[in-house]
């Protein structure tokens, strides 16, 4: 395991148009918003670069279109300095993404179209195989078709990389996915997808990562959103609060905050409770500005505010 380094996520972009506003329209009804924004997003590459900020080696594996949210991607990896194996495609647009922020709660909704990235297959996956088996973690999501996922997902557990699966977002998974999943890492509203109940109190919760257990995953962490997160496997369970670190004002983008920084503890070798405070501190930071990747913290904010 020793020669084993670096985080490799399978997942895609796409360009974040934001609105806020004081709800969402009616059909047939124009709003007026109060705030717009245009940036990078997609779950697997934010997911890469709050990685690669929180101080992760990553590689991240994608399409993209060749046009102008295809050349924003690139210049976002190179500023973040990932490693991007992502094919460029001519005569199909990049992803892009509707993000509906609540001015007053910075709470969200969201309409993905994946472009060029919903093209992702077994190949993509082939042709990386080699770093994913050289990889101390593989990451990955349900942005991009569910094959490619799964095929990733094999390959790292057969070479003994530890995986992350984040189910997102929600949807029927097969049975065998979860016994490639060393860690299986749903929010509330995904796990209450898969298990079938709801998850608003801690024993619904705990409920929930039991069953995720028992169908073969590893562990489970279910994130909570201001509630925290739980780490659960068949001989541990514990809620992970989560860390203040000033107003909300977007949740968007949390899960994948999260997910960055817990993969990025993970290939350090922290342990696995560690690693859940220090996803945790690295989504509470991020709910403090707008956006997706733009409001992904540092090593040292998170270190920070671990600390404080």
């Amino acid at each position: 395991m020793s020669e084993r380094s670096g985080i490799v996520i399978l997942g895609i972009f796409a360009a974040d148009t934001a609105y806020k506003a004081k709800r969402l329209p009616h059909i047939a009804e124009t709003l007026m918003g109060s705030a717009f924004s245009l940036g990078p997003g997609g779950k697997g590459s934010n997911q890469a670069i709050a990685a690669a900020k929180a101080g992760g080696k990553v590689t991240f594996i994608s399409r993209v279109g060749n046009d102008a949210f295809g050349a924003m991607a690139l210049a976002a990896y190179a500023e973040a300095g990932i490693k991007a194996n992502v094919m460029k495609m001519e005569g199909v647009s990049t992803g892009a993404a509707f993000i509906f922020v609540d001015e007053m709660s910075g709470d969200n909704a969201i309409i993905v179209v994946p472009g060029a990235a919903g093209l992702i297959g077994i190949e993509d996956v082939e042709a990386n195989r080699a770093v994913i088996e050289s990889a101390a973690i593989f990451m990955t999501q349900l942005e991009q078709p569910l094959e490619a996922a799964l095929h990733g997902l094999s390959i790292a557990k057969r070479a003994g990389a530890t995986t992350i699966f984040n189910p997102a977002p929600a949807s029927a998974i097969p049975d065998g996915i979860y016994g490639l999943c060393d860690f299986i890492v749903p929010n509330e509203v995904e796990a209450a997808e898969l298990v079938g109940h709801a998850i608003e109190t801690d024993e619904q919760a705990r409920a929930a990562a039991r069953t995720l257990v028992a169908r073969g995953a590893k562990a489970a962490v279910i994130t909570l959103g201001a509630r925290g997160a739980l780490y659960h496997t068949a001989g541990e369970s514990e809620f992970i609060p989560a860390f203040s670190a000033g107003s909300v004002i977007d949740t968007t983008g949390a899960g994948d905050a999260f997910l960055g920084g817990f993969a990025t503890a993970i290939s350090e070798g922290r342990v696995p409770i560690e690693a859940v405070r220090f996803g945790c501190a690295t989504a509470a930071i991020a709910v403090t500005r707008p956006g997706t990747a733009p409001a992904m913290p540092s090593r040292a904010e998170i270190t920070a505010l671990l600390g404080s």
